[in-house]
């Protein structure tokens, strides 16, 4: 495989540096040889955790890139842990290999496998298996959540901020909406910095079969009507985030960066 260098997104005339930026991967079988060679040694990299491939896939997927100098930020979720030793056993491994922050969700399992109902649970164990040597991310949801209401969820970070590092928000496509929610956070008194989750480029049909599946809300609700986003989005093979990353990097708004979610098509970043 030829290798190819990823590039930051542009620097605008509002900002002297560009925003960070983070890549999201699944844990598939092909997935390290393929960043092997197409990723820069110390990008940053988070590796999620789907219900059909348990912690087990995130974590050795997690520790390799680790082992070949990438800065790895590993997905765990809360309903796909059996046990708490389960649980230890895998902090543990993150620390030998150097991972110093992981990402707690609570996860799409029906049902919980083991004693974490909740991301809350979760991180709670952590902190207390790490001794709080592991930072942890936590998600945020510019346009809502289909099963919770805006006071659920913003009094579900204001309950877990004590033990994280940072937001990251769901997959948006609209800068007004990320920096809107990273004022509303700061406006209820909570200091955490946000990554704001944007797609890579994709192409078009896998989008759109995506945003379907993880219920993206209101900014990719283009499929019944019309605008300048459905434009955009509907046009040529693939969705771009440039713009959006340009928005973004323009107006800031205290984000700590662009959590880019690339659906494992790397040459399409």
């Amino acid at each position: 495989m030829t290798r190819q260098t990823l590039t930051a997104p542009p620097r605008t005339s509002a900002s002297t540096e560009p925003l960070r930026t983070r890549l999201e991967i699944v844990p598939t079988e092909e997935i390290v040889p393929a960043i092997a060679t197409t990723v820069p040694q110390g990008t940053a990299l988070t590796v999620t955790c789907l219900p059909h491939h348990g912690i087990e896939a995130t974590a050795q997927a997690a520790v390799r890139l680790a082992g070949l100098g990438y800065s790895v930020v590993p997905h765990l979720a809360a309903r796909s842990i059996a046990d708490r030793s389960r649980l230890a056993k895998t902090l543990r491994d993150f620390e030998s290999a150097g991972i110093e922050e992981v990402f707690a969700i609570s996860g799409d399992a029906a049902r919980p496998a083991g004693p974490y109902a909740t991301s809350l649970d979760l991180m709670e164990d952590i902190a207390d298996l790490t001794g709080g040597r592991l930072a942890i991310g936590i998600a945020g949801y510019p346009e809502g959540h289909p099963q919770r209401t805006a006071v659920e969820l913003l009094d579900s970070l204001l309950a877990k901020q004590h033990l994280a590092a940072n937001v990251v928000t769901q997959m948006c496509f609209s800068a007004p909406a990320i920096t809107a929610f990273a004022a509303l956070l700061r406006q209820e008194g909570l200091d955490l910095p946000v990554w704001a989750g944007v797609p890579g480029r994709v192409p078009r049909a896998r989008l759109i079969s995506l945003a379907a599946k993880i219920g993206v809300g209101p900014s990719l609700k283009f499929i019944s009507r019309k605008g300048p986003l459905a434009r955009r989005l509907l046009s040529g093979d693939a969705y771009s985030s440039e713009r959006l990353i340009g928005e973004l990097s323009v107006s800031r708004a205290g984000l700590a960066g662009i959590h880019l979610f690339t659906f494992n098509n790397l040459g399409l970043v």
